[in-house]
C-alpha cells in the first residue's frame, strides 16, 4: 500500500472542495446583483443549499455502508462537476436554483466522504495527520479566492463556469479502498456524550467559518463600501491565516495538547470578531477576519480525528471497522450542516439591518469551545491501533 499516493489522493479532494467552496461563495455579492436579491432571500437560497447539503451527507452515510467511500466521493465529484457551470450560466432563476440545490447535495456528498477517507488514511498512517487534510482544503480556498479576485471583471459565468475542470480531475485520483471482508454487526456502541460535545466543536467551528465566508464579503460591501475588486479580503487573509495555522496543527497539538490549543484558540477568536463588529474601516474588518483564521484552523479536523476513533480499534476487524468510521464520519458531519445554518442562514437573518449585529452572534457563541475543549483530552481519545 503506497500510504504517500493515498495521502495525496486523499488531499487533492479536500483542495477542489475548498476551491470550489470559496469560490462561488466569495462571489455571492455578485450572486445578489444579478438576481437582485435581498439578505434574508438570499439566506433563503443558502438555508436551501445547507437543508440539502445535509441530505447529500445522510445519503453519503447510508451509501458508505454498501459501497467504500471512494465511490461515494466520486459521485460526489461528478455531481458538482455538472451543476457548478449550470448555476454559474444559469439564464433564469429557476435555473440557478436548481443548480444551487443540486450543487448542495453534490457538496454533502463531497464533505462527507472527503473525511472518511481523511480518517482512513490517518488510520494506517497511525499519527495524527487529519490537520493537513483540512489544510489542502484551505489551500484550494485560498487559490479559489485569490482566483475570484483575478476574476471580479467577469460575470459570474465568465469566472466560474470552468471551475467544473476540477472535480472531474479529481475523478481519477487512487483513493483508499475499504479493506475486504465481512462486517460485523457485533460492534461497541459510541460513546454518545463524547460525540455530541465533539459534534458541538464542529458546529461552533462552521458557525464562525461559514459566517465569514459567506457573509465577510457582503460586510465589507455594504457596511465600509470597499471597493468591489477588494472585497474577496474578507476571505483571503482568513483562509491563508488558516492554511498556516492548519500546516503547524499537529506539532501545536502534540506540544500543548488539544484542549488547550483550542481553548486559547476560542479566546482568539471571540477577539478577532470583535475586531471585526467595532472595526471603524474596513482594512481593520480585514485585520479581524485575518485573526479569525489563526484562532478557529484546527477545530474541524481535530473533531473528525477525535470523531473516527469512537467508531472503535483494535478490537474490531479492518473491514468492520472501516465501515463503522465511514457511517460514523458521515453521521458526524452533519454538525457542519447545524454550524452552517447558524453561520450562513442566522448571520443573514439577524444582521439584516446590520450586519455588525448578525457577527455578534458568533462572537459570543465561539466561547463555548472552552467547555467543549476537554473532550478532545487524550484520555478521552484512545490511540486508534490496528
Amino acid at each position: 500500500m503506497d500510504l504517500r499516493r493515498l495521502r495525496l489522493a486523499a488531499a487533492s479532494a479536500f483542495f477542489v472542495q475548498g476551491l470550489l467552496f470559496i469560490s462561488l461563495t466569495t462571489r455571492l455579492p455578485d450572486v445578489k446583483d444579478e438576481w437582485d436579491l435581498s439578505e434574508p432571500e438570499l439566506s433563503g437560497l443558502l438555508l436551501m443549499m445547507v437543508l440539502l447539503a445535509g441530505v447529500g451527507s445522510l445519503g453519503a452515510e447510508r451509501l458508505a455502508k454498501h459501497r467504500d467511500s471512494a465511490t461515494v466521493l466520486r459521485i460526489g465529484l461528478v455531481v458538482i462537476a455538472v451543476t457548478v457551470p449550470t448555476l454559474a450560466t444559469a439564464p433564469v432563476f429557476a435555473v440557478f436554483v436548481l443548480g444551487m440545490a443540486g450543487y448542495g447535495v453534490g457538496l454533502g456528498f463531497v464533505d462527507a466522504s472527503t473525511n472518511m477517507q481523511a480518517v482512513a488514511v490517518e488510520h494506517e498512517y497511525r499519527r495524527p495527520i487529519l490537520p493537513s487534510f483540512h489544510g489542502a482544503w484551505t489551500l484550494g480556498g485560498t487559490i479559489g479566492a485569490a482566483i475570484a479576485i483575478a476574476t471580479a471583471h467577469l460575470t459570474l459565468g465568465q469566472g466560474a463556469a470552468w471551475l467544473a475542470v476540477f472535480p472531474l480531475a479529481a475523478l481519477f485520483a487512487p483513493y483508499l479502498r475499504r479493506d475486504a471482508g465481512e462486517i460485523s454487526t457485533d460492534v461497541p456502541p459510541v460513546r454518545r456524550n463524547e460525540l455530541l460535545m465533539l459534534g458541538g466543536a464542529m458546529v461552533l467551528f462552521y458557525m464562525v467559518d461559514t459566517a465569514s465566508s459567506t457573509w465577510g464579503p457582503t460586510y465589507l460591501d455594504e457596511t465600509f463600501s470597499a471597493p468591489d475588486r477588494l472585497l474577496p479580503l474578507a476571505t483571503f487573509p482568513y483562509l491563508v491565516a488558516t492554511l498556516v495555522m492548519r500546516f503547524a496543527g499537529d506539532r501545536l497539538v502534540a506540544r500543548f495538547g488539544s484542549t488547550f490549543v483550542l481553548r486559547i484558540g476560542g479566546v482568539v477568536a471571540a477577539v478577532a470578531l470583535a475586531v471585526i463588529v467595532s472595526a471603524p474601516t474596513w482594512p481593520v474588518a480585514v485585520l479581524g477576519f485575518t485573526v479569525l483564521g489563526t484562532g478557529v484552523a484546527v477545530i474541524a479536523p481535530l473533531s473528525f480525528s477525535a470523531a473516527a476513533r469512537l467508531a472503535g480499534g483494535p478490537e474490531l476487524d479492518a473491514a468492520t471497522r472501516q465501515a463503522r468510521a465511514d457511517a460514523l464520519i458521515g453521521r458526524f458531519n452533519q454538525f457542519n450542516y447545524v454550524g452552517a445554518l447558524l453561520g450562513a442562514v442566522m448571520t443573514g437573518l439577524v444582521g439584516a439591518d446590520s450586519l455588525r449585529v448578525g457577527f455578534a452572534l458568533p462572537m459570543v457563541l465561539i466561547l463555548l469551545i472552552w467547555p467543549l475543549a476537554r473532550a478532545f483530552a487524550p484520555s478521552s481519545q484512545p490511540a486508534v491501533t490496528r
